[in-house]
């Protein structure tokens, strides 16, 4: 059986509208699954590929904020 994790995820979002998209990063986030990383790793690469170097620099900030915020949590 070849399953391709990917095209799996992108065809079950691939109707949805911009309130169904919020609600399954929400609904990830804050059920915090493992199950739902690699699903959450594929919308990322899906932002990253379709925003601008201004816009990855402020996701790295915002991403760099937010591990160091987890790390002083600990």
């Amino acid at each position: 059986m070849d399953l391709n994790l990917r095209e799996a995820i992108l065809y079950n979002i691939a109707q949805n509208n911009q309130e169904e998209l919020e609600a399954t990063i929400s609904d990830a986030v804050q059920g915090g699954e493992e199950k739902m990383l690699p699903g959450l790793g594929v919308l990322f690469e899906l932002i990253w590929k379709q925003s601008d170097t201004e816009n990855k620099q402020h996701m790295i900030e915002s991403l760099e904020h937010g591990v160091q915020q987890a790390n002083t949590d600990q």
